[in-house]
């Protein structure tokens, strides 16, 4: 039951998911703060009843081989408290055995369950229909179970399964806390070193929350970390994470530093790892123990932070995309609402004077376009895909440099080559330069420039290939220089055309173009005295240079 935040179908999914983990946020310090256990329970329970919004949710733990509800928010009978069950039944069984979110639409009529009878009475009392349960995890052990329910049958759709799943990681965080610190009271004077390490690392987490309420990235998360745990913390992305497993592992090289990696997880997402690198010691204490176990937690975190980052950047880049494709569709000219949405978005519609159209023999328009989403958000400016190209729109007063600019970073971010060619936009005709752009792309394609950065300007000589309005010099250009070529071809069914081409792609070498041709040298010299009855005997010295320019223009047009 994994979550992606594509699966949301639209904005106001997008804004309500938003809302959700912003108030996940909130509730944060409130349940890491020490306290007594039956306190934190409860607070669990009134937390994930606001943030799920079911009817009712209650929570239940293992002890002696049964699962039974410890506390409750929206019930209905007070006798349901009391519920217990044996640890391998009901939806709680699967969950627990599962260790994964387990849910039905119908708990009375589900055959997928194995029913207890005294459970099965309260059911009835509480009108509970639609339930989902959740793994609550401490150290890699199941401890018991949080649930949502309604009263009503229904689904429960990925976006509510990892929410559920995430705030329960933070809530076994701070029910082991309140464990730890009840133990801890109990035996105050013989663990007095204990609860100061338990203490220093629930100040951490509260820290490391403060730093997320207050809008901190990953990077800071982990420089917070760094700072209090000694040595170096670092944030892997799932391709460089390689480490799946359930808890933190440890190794040790052969310079003596100790390397210790923890999944980032939410529900089950992958979603990268966090690694702490630092001196090893001879013997693990409490001390380090406790250190990662905060490393753990910070995991916990991360994978809330990584989710709102991404659906963030998922929201702002389509937005960003939509809005180029109207500015380009809907010009020359920029609307009032084009205008207001853009100045929304810190993006000065009317300074947006460069098109820029990227393009990769190894990588899709789609892979380019979430680079270019990065460019443009460093340079106000807008990226999307047009007509399936990867296309940026942004401010220039050096055209040139910005040109080479966006090859350089799109080069060294996608790490393959990339060819970029951009064309200004006069009076807000974006959808002219993008033209442009585009032909001149392919133009770029075609004879091999498929690495740098430039503008159209460039490519001046091939310029009358894409510039529609001057489709007639073309025209008569071609017909001057291989028309009579072209005209033999179609009537004679011959290929002088692409015989002359082979000639000039290989230096005028005879037998270089023979092998290229696959045909006999003396019949190559045929064709080519053939060429010189159709455009005269000295085609190799009075018009050469524009025969080969013809040629190549003439190929590149057919590309086009």
């Amino acid at each position: 039951m994994t979550f992606d935040p594509s699966d949301e179908p639209d904005s106001h999914a997008l804004v309500r998911r938003q809302r959700e983990l912003a108030s996940l946020y909130a509730t944060a310090k409130s349940l890491t703060a020490l306290g007594e256990l039956d306190d934190v329970l409860q607070s669990i329970v009134r937390h994930a009843h606001d943030l799920m919004g079911t009817d009712f949710t209650y929570l239940s733990l293992v002890a002696d081989g049964r699962l039974s509800a410890k506390a409750a928010e929206g019930t209905i009978s007070a006798a349901f408290l009391g519920a217990t069950i044996p640890a391998g039944v009901g939806l709680g069984g699967k969950v627990l055995a599962t260790r994964r979110p387990q849910w039905v639409r119908n708990y009375a009529a589900s055959k997928l369950i194995d029913h207890d009878a005294g459970f099965d009475r309260l059911v009835v009392t509480e009108d509970l229909v639609a339930l989902l349960g959740v793994p609550l995890v401490i150290r890699d052990e199941v401890v018991g179970a949080l649930f949502a329910a309604d009263r009503s049958e229904r689904s429960f759709h990925p976006g509510e399964i990892a929410l559920l799943s995430a705030f329960a990681d933070h809530a076994a965080v701070a029910l082991d806390n309140a464990r730890l610190y009840e133990e801890s009271r109990t035996a105050l004077r013989e663990l007095r070193e204990h609860v100061a390490v338990v203490e220093r690392a629930q100040a951490i987490h509260e820290t490391l929350t403060g730093v997320v309420l207050e809008g901190g990235t990953p990077a800071d998360v982990a420089q917070l970390l760094a700072g209090q745990l000694g040595g170096t913390v670092a944030v892997l992305d799932r391709a460089d994470a390689g480490h799946r497993s359930g808890r933190v592992t440890t190794t040790v090289d052969t310079a003596g530093v100790a390397h210790s990696v923890a999944p980032i997880r939410a529900g089950d997402s992958y979603l990268g790892a966090l690694s702490w690198s630092r001196p090893a010691v001879a013997e693990r204490g409490v001390s380090d123990d406790m250190d990662l176990r905060t490393l753990e937690r910070a995991t916990h975190i991360l994978g809330l932070l990584i989710l709102k980052e991404r659906a963030v950047a998922d929201a702002s880049e389509r937005l960003s995309g939509e809005l180029l494709t109207e500015l380009m569709v809907g010009g020359p000219g920029v609307s009032p609402s084009q205008r207001s949405r853009a100045q929304a978005r810190h993006i000065d519609a009317d300074r947006l004077t460069l098109v820029l159209v990227a393009d990769s023999p190894l990588l899709s328009s789609t892979e380019l376009a979430r680079h270019l989403h990065d460019i443009a958000r460093d340079s106000a400016g807008l990226a999307g895909e047009h007509l399936g190209r990867a296309t940026v729109i942004v401010p220039s007063t050096d055209d040139d440099r910005t040109a080479e600019e966006v090859h350089r970073r799109l080069r060294r971010a996608s790490g393959s080559p990339v060819a970029v060619v951009g064309e200004r936009a006069v009076n807000h005709d974006w959808a002219r330069a993008f033209s442009a752009a585009n032909r001149c792309a392919s133009v770029m394609r075609a004879i091999g420039h498929t690495d740098r950065g430039a503008t159209t300007g460039r490519y001046a000589l091939y310029a009358l290939i894409f510039d529609a309005d001057r489709a007639g010099e073309l025209d008569r250009f071609l017909a001057a220089s291989v028309g009579p070529l072209v005209d033999h071809d179609q009537r004679r069914g011959t290929d002088l055309v692409k015989t002359l081409s082979a000639y000039y792609d290989h230096r005028a070498n005879v037998a270089a173009t023979a092998r290229a041709l696959h045909v006999h040298v003396n019949t190559l010299l045929k064709r080519l005295d053939r060429v010189s009855d159709v455009l005269g005997v000295d085609w190799r010295g009075e018009n050469d240079l524009e025969l080969q320019l013809g040629l190549q223009l003439h190929r590149l047009r057919d590309l086009g």
